[in-house]
């Protein structure tokens, strides 16, 4: 029988004090081992996931059918990021400040894992193992949730993951999925608080939403990404199609995909119709506001809700601005905080838009596809943070860990 979401918290919790005991050589040891289990066993997970496929593959659309995907090629891989995640340094092995207060007492500001990580998240199968990962790497118990489009690859993949810790004779309750895939275990885990030291949800910004107005245990807020890029009346016009285009087309269901695109209104008879000729060569529809339409026929009319909509499609929102400032209030009117670009070769506008944009990532001359753990330089990433508190932007395994203060007394004190 399964085990209830209360029961999971309870037994994630007891597996805390095992897990942040392991050893680096232990842990790194696991990681290969997981990533070695997942190739051997790949056609078990490729029959699960064809399940999955099956029962939801027609409801979503070409992108999110390819997150939801796994074959040989997309196991590798995975195994693969296992391996590098093996090579990261400790994020526990400090160096860690140290000093003697005024009474003699030494004191040593430690860093430790979290404790036990809860992730709900939407179609995206190799977030199991993503986080499971990193989750172990530093320290941390960690209780996975996934949706209900990936239900059989994910058990398949936990249980992997699992049978790896047992036959190491560790607890396997530090990697545990939840296969309840109603709202109702959603709703138990965003009020644990006896067992969730913090939660992060990833999906769509509906989703985030309800889970930072519901939840009564610690969220770190990720992912959703209204992603808009600027282009000034100065930009480089040729590098504007590059970047646009990289950033629409490359991946469109991710959250650092670029969803709309503003056109400084000097330029916007000349631009327009280019990039909408590459765009549309990639299958991107474009909705664009008033002006965009008297420029560019193709375009349909977008709504008011497009505007604060992420497609995670071949989607794109077009609007004509009359300048960088007008840019800066449209994006911070309609952010999702999470990356937000500006092509140009204007110095004053684009430190206005550095300084002034209300963003985790904020780019110069860039696609916002960079915005990524691996691309970054940490390595690997549990997802990306949009707010500010603890963690911003993309988080690496040091956003899994916290503080601890040791006062060590060298003489009897009182």
């Amino acid at each position: 029988m399964a085990l209830s979401v209360q029961e999971m918290g309870q037994r994630a919790k007891k597996a805390t004090a095992q897990v942040a005991g392991l050893s680096l050589a232990t842990r790194n040891t696991l990681l290969k081992n997981m990533g070695a289990a997942l190739l051997m066993r790949q056609d078990e997970i490729i029959a699960a996931n064809q399940q999955d496929l099956v029962a939801y593959g027609a409801s979503l659309s070409r992108p999110m059918q390819k997150r939801l995907t796994l074959d040989s090629d997309a196991l590798t891989a995975i195994a693969e990021s296992l391996a590098a995640v093996a090579t990261l340094p400790d994020p526990l092995a400090g160096p860690y400040d140290t000093w003697e207060n005024h009474a003699g007492l030494k004191i040593v500001k430690k860093i430790v894992p979290l404790g036990v990580v809860a992730m709900i998240y939407e179609a995206r199968p190799n977030v199991t193992v993503d986080a499971a990962a990193l989750a172990l790497k530093s320290g941390n118990a960690v209780i996975l949730r996934g949706g209900k489009e990936a239900i059989h690859s994910n058990t398949v993949l936990a249980t992997i993951l699992r049978d790896v810790l047992i036959d190491q004779n560790l607890n396997p309750d530090i990697i545990q999925l939840i296969t309840d895939t109603t709202h109702e275990s959603v709703n138990t885990l965003l009020h644990m608080r006896e067992a969730i030291d913090v939660l992060i949800p990833r999906g769509s910004a509906a989703f985030i939403d309800y889970v930072v107005a519901n939840a009564t245990v610690p969220v770190i807020e990720t992912g959703a990404g209204n992603t808009h890029i600027f282009v000034d009346a100065s930009a480089d016009q040729a590098a504007a199609l590059r970047i646009i285009h990289n950033a629409k087309t490359q991946k469109p269901a991710v959250c650092n995909a670029a969803e709309k695109l503003l056109i400084h209104e000097a330029i916007a008879q000349e631009f327009l119709p280019k990039i909408a000729d590459r765009l549309i060569a990639a299958r991107v529809a474009l909705r664009g506001d008033q002006a965009s339409l008297g420029i560019d026929g193709r375009l349909t009319p977008a709504s008011d809700a497009d505007w604060d909509t992420e497609y995670n499609d071949l989607v794109m929102g077009i609007k004509i601005v009359p300048d960088v400032t007008a840019a800066i209030d449209w994006i911070n009117t309609h952010t999702t905080h999470h990356s937000e670009t500006i092509i140009s070769q204007d110095p004053d506008n684009i430190a206005a838009f550095m300084n002034q944009v209300d963003a985790a990532v904020v780019y110069q001359n860039a696609s916002s596809r960079f915005t990524d753990g691996f691309e970054f330089g940490f390595g690997a990433e549990i997802g990306i943070s949009t707010q500010k508190l603890h963690a911003r932007g993309p988080m690496g395994l040091p956003a899994l860990t916290t503080i601890k203060y040791e006062a060590l007394a060298m003489a009897i004190r009182a």
